[in-house]
């Protein structure tokens, strides 16, 4: 039975390698699947990873439809055996619900991989009806750590290395543009996201105030 399966964890956690992975051992199998992504750090129509490696892939715009893509090309004889969706956390509730058709009407497995909440802590859109719609949510399980050593559980958007909580909900790090504003991303545990702390800042060596008066 074809599933709709959402690999998803922080930032630095290994999703794209994962789904470079997948797609590679499928491959080998005979299998013959399509790969999706979206802002992908590298430029449009890429998927890469940190490690460096990178494939083409179909870049997903607002406008496109997972279904009736999958129909047309099935439709005039393409084999179809399965779907790598990465960056899933761009897509849009309705696409997400597309590829829940593919899974169900055409029987086309669906891996999905991306983060799950955004700098501000509030879940993305996509992520958010993948977590209600698939088969299976998968938390990878290569952990990252905070800059205190404590595992990371939530992603922080910098400027200069300090934390910031306002801005636009979709902004790519790790391009030409971001790195000229010095605007980047970092992991956190929830006491340091919750205030603030990031390596910048906690590495200025000043001890932590604890949120109440213990006199």
């Amino acid at each position: 039975m074809a599933e709709l399966v959402f690999f998803t964890g922080t930032m630095d956690c290994g999703k794209s390698t994962l789904a470079l992975q997948m797609d590679h051992n499928a491959r080998q199998r005979g299998l013959s699947g399509k790969i999706f992504t979206s802002r992908d750090r590298a430029g449009k129509g890429t998927l890469s990873s940190r490690l460096g490696l990178a494939v083409p892939a179909i870049e997903v715009t607002h406008d496109l439809n997972f279904q009736q893509l999958v129909v047309s090309e099935m439709t005039a004889g393409a084999r179809i055996d399965y779907l790598i969706c990465d960056e899933a956390q761009f897509y849009t509730a309705e696409q997400i619900e597309q590829l829940a058709r593919v899974v169900d009407d055409l029987g086309v497995d669906v891996y999905a991989f991306g983060i799950l909440t955004d700098f501000r802590t509030r879940l993305f859109e996509g992520s958010q009806r993948l977590v209600e719609l698939a088969d299976r949510v998968e938390t990878l399980q290569v952990q990252t750590l905070c800059w205190c050593g404590r595992r990371g559980t939530h992603n922080a958007r910098t400027v200069g290395g300090v934390m910031v909580t306002e801005g636009e909900q979709v902004v790519v790090g790790d391009t030409e543009e971001e790195r000229a504003l010095d605007l980047g991303y970092e992991v956190l545990c929830r006491r340091h996201h919750r205030r603030g702390v990031t390596a910048k800042v906690g590495g200025a060596a000043r001890p932590e105030v604890l949120p109440f008066d213990r006199s």
